[in-house]
């Protein structure tokens, strides 16, 4: 029974509150940042990141915050994690990367993703729950945003992680359609893989 309880943590995160196509959170960077599987990726590392730590960190200090000033705390712990993980980035990705992914990593700190999680579970359960419920809602969030990513590349750059994906022999060329690289492009992506997403609930649960 507990094992099957943990599992549910951890897999509720990627379908039933999957955050991006079910909660509809954290829709500022999943849209600025998905014009390519690169920079989707490195979004998705890092608040799979900051959200494990965060939500453990405040499980844990969960009976030493003061109720009325929970969300300041939670501000503070969450930007402490995102101010690590920038540095990182920093001086492990391309600096392509990083001008790409730009103000968006430091705005991890008032993600709605984050501020959720910490704020609805990790304040009330226990530093196990936290995690597998943060690991959950993380690669939720990631595998979200890859694959809007990869359809607005895809569709939109003629490439997939940078390299054309239709090979030169080939007589006829594929032609990009430049919209879905751009904003209203995002939305119209976002829009349709939303509405697939829940038909496919509906399916599963039928």
């Amino acid at each position: 029974m507990a094992e099957t309880s943990l599992r549910k943590e951890f897999s509720k995160g990627l379908i039933a509150q999957n955050a991006i196509f079910v909660l509809v959170v954290g829709l500022c960077p999943t849209l600025a940042v998905s014009a390519s599987l690169k920079n989707a990726v490195a979004m998705g590392m890092a608040v799979i990141a900051v959200l494990a730590c965060a939500n453990c960190l405040v499980s844990v200090l969960r009976r030493f915050i003061p109720a009325q000033v929970r969300i300041p705390c939670f501000i503070v712990i969450i930007g402490s994690f995102v101010t690590m993980v920038e540095i990182i980035f920093k001086g492990e990705l391309p600096p392509e990367i990083n001008a790409s992914l730009g103000i968006f990593i430091p705005l991890i700190v008032v993600n709605c993703i984050i501020l959720y999680r910490a704020e609805s579970f990790a304040y009330k359960n226990g530093i196990v729950r936290s995690l597998l419920d943060a690991l959950g809602a993380g690669l939720g969030f990631a595998l979200a945003i890859c694959l809007l990513a990869t359809v607005r590349e895809v569709l939109g750059s003629g490439t997939i992680w940078g390299y054309p994906w239709t090979p030169t022999s080939w007589p006829v060329r594929y032609v990009p359609a430049a919209i879905l690289v751009q904003a209203p492009g995002a939305f119209l992506v976002l829009g349709l893989l939303m509405g697939l997403f829940k038909w496919l609930r509906r399916k599963l649960t039928t």
